[in-house]
């Protein structure tokens, strides 16, 4: 393990969370609010130990190599909230280290849950802050660290597989900081599209501003205490629908359709299979939603296609309390959390193309049963897939589903009732944010007990970075020469 390389590329990465925490203190500046020292003191504090850490692996030019591309990766989401809830509990909006620290967790890993009670009553600064810790984190920060680091001498590439674990990894262009460039590109203008629309809908540059950077990130957080139901425009509400929905899209998909190639969504098998279940899980819903809790057909079809959306995208806005509605409806949104969206995307969960090719595989396996001696192969997007993909799917699977299983556990032996612990530890594993229960669409996490919230803590980092580039730390063999 190269030690130095690794705080190195740590010190820059805080380098880069210092600089973005400091667009806050205009923002302070301007509404005239008290949180403008509190964002300077955690710059300073930032910035010095970012020059100190960077000092200390100056000399460090070489590859990281697959070791500390995980260190770095775990330890980079780690340190960034550790400085990142600075400015939270300085300013005093969020006093308690624990709660600061989930709170800039939620953030950057884009879950979403909170246990803020009263987000209004907060400054301007520190929500537009907070709505930037999710825009970071949606793309990744360490994707953004990959765009610059071949220009101080240290590959990326490592680092780069690291975050985007999905299936789909491709590499747009020949360089991997080229790549990263291209995919912040389209982000950033996706971001500033949406941002317009929502000014252009009625709604102030501030808020536009930060459900801009919350909804392409498949964040959630908005800086009203009821979420998107705060507006009850049908022009806002579909907006975000539509950006939520290509938020939970691959990107390179949408790169592609920027180049020109506009039928390249409908030749991709798991933008199919998105599009599909969301259609179908729309449709399913609107009969189990109370006309009462609503309103007319138009709003009811409108909340089952926004809180679809919403689900599998894992961003979390919330348009009604869809705990009121049926609990059959409220069983298949927390079923859609763990499918999450498309990999490639700033969605979290299992991931679509994981679900599509589980389902291939077990149809194959039905079909071999009819003919034992023929030889299947599982195709997607018209190509042959290995069958040691096909193994690690299964793997990502039954390990998600039983670190699920035993973390809803330990959350009811603290005391979380069990529908409450399960739609936690589910949200917060698919970051998505709001669950069932006590941790519901309109409700908090403050109430979650302090080792509780530690717990799910975890679980945001753990499913942020798709399980394995946490866990491998953690395995013995990773410490061995």
């Amino acid at each position: 393990m190269n030690f130095r390389a690794v705080i190195a590329v740590l010190g820059f990465i805080l380098g880069v969370i210092g600089l973005l925490m400091a667009t806050a203190i205009p923002v302070s500046l301007m509404f005239g609010e008290n949180d403008a020292d509190a964002f300077i003191i955690s710059v300073g504090i930032t910035l010095l130990a970012s020059a100190g850490m960077w000092l200390v692996g100056r000399k460090e030019r070489h590859e990281v190599k697959i070791r500390e591309g995980f260190a770095v990766v775990a330890l980079g989401w780690i340190f960034a909230s550790l400085v990142g809830c600075l400015p939270f509990m300085i300013s005093g909006a969020i006093p308690s280290f624990t709660d600061a620290f989930f709170e800039t967790m939620s953030g950057f890993t884009t879950t979403g849950s909170s246990i803020l009670t009263n987000i209004e009553s907060l400054p301007h600064g520190i929500l537009f802050w907070r709505s930037i810790t999710q825009w970071i984190g949606g793309m990744g920060m360490i994707l953004l660290s990959v765009a610059i680091l071949p220009l101080l001498g240290i590959g990326g590439m490592q680092l780069f597989a690291a975050e985007a674990s999905g299936l789909t990894l491709e590499k747009l262009t020949p360089r991997i900081s080229q790549t990263a460039r291209i995919l912040w590109m389209v982000y950033a203008a996706l971001t500033a599209a949406l941002v317009g629309l929502l000014y252009l809908g009625g709604i102030s540059w501030f808020d536009a501003v930060c459900h801009g950077f919350t909804t392409l990130s498949s964040g959630g957080f908005s800086t009203k205490n009821t979420s998107i139901a705060f507006f009850p425009s049908p022009f806002i509400q579909y907006v975000i629908i539509i950006f939520m929905f290509l938020a939970g899209t691959n990107f390179t998909l949408h790169y592609r359709f920027l180049k020109g190639d506009v039928k390249g969504y409908f030749k991709d098998n798991e933008f199919l299979f998105y599009f599909a279940l969301i259609l179908t899980v729309s449709i399913f819903m609107v009969p189990w939603i109370p006309s009462s809790s609503v309103g007319s057909f138009e709003e009811q079809c409108r909340a089952a296609i926004f809180q679809t959306v919403s689900i599998i995208s894992t961003t979390g806005f919330v348009s009604k309390d869809y705990e009121l509605w049926a609990p059959a409806a409220q069983l298949v949104l927390l079923l859609m959390l763990f499918n999450g969206g498309s990999a490639g995307s700033t969605a979290g969960g299992i991931k679509i193309v994981r679900i599509l090719l589980l389902l291939k595989n077990g149809y194959n396996e039905i079909k071999k049963l009819v003919h034992p001696k023929a030889i299947i192969p599982i195709r997607f997007n018209r190509r042959g897939v290995d069958t040691e993909i096909i193994s690690d799917v299964q793997a990502f699977f039954v390990l998600y589903i039983s670190l699920f299983a035993f973390m809803t556990i330990i959350m009811t032996v603290m005391g979380v009732d069990i529908i409450s612990a399960a739609g936690a530890v589910a949200t917060t594993m698919a970051n998505a944010g709001p669950g069932l229960g006590s941790v519901g669409g309109v409700d908090n996490f403050a109430h979650i007990p302090t080792a509780g919230k530690w717990i799910l803590t975890f679980c945001m980092l753990a499913g942020r970075l798709e399980l394995f580039t946490v866990l491998v730390i953690l395995a013995p063999a990773y410490w061995r020469k």
